[in-house]
């Protein structure tokens, strides 16, 4: 079970390293938008991002 955790936390790594790898400028611009947000947006966002991937991995299960 902990090696499961330890390789879901090395996907998530190489999964956020492909925007600002690829596209460096549009993730600079998309973090300087994020630090504009209130702390609820911010909020909402996460709760959102988490709702989907808890879906997905019902869907995809």
């Amino acid at each position: 079970m902990l090696q499961e955790f330890i390789v879901a936390g090395c996907l998530v790594l190489v999964i956020e390293g492909i925007i600002p790898f690829v596209s460096p400028r549009a993730y600079r611009n998309a973090a300087l938008s994020a630090a504009s947000l209130h702390d609820r947006q911010l909020r909402m966002l996460g709760l959102a991002s988490m709702l989907s991937g808890t879906a997905l991995l019902y869907f995809f299960n």
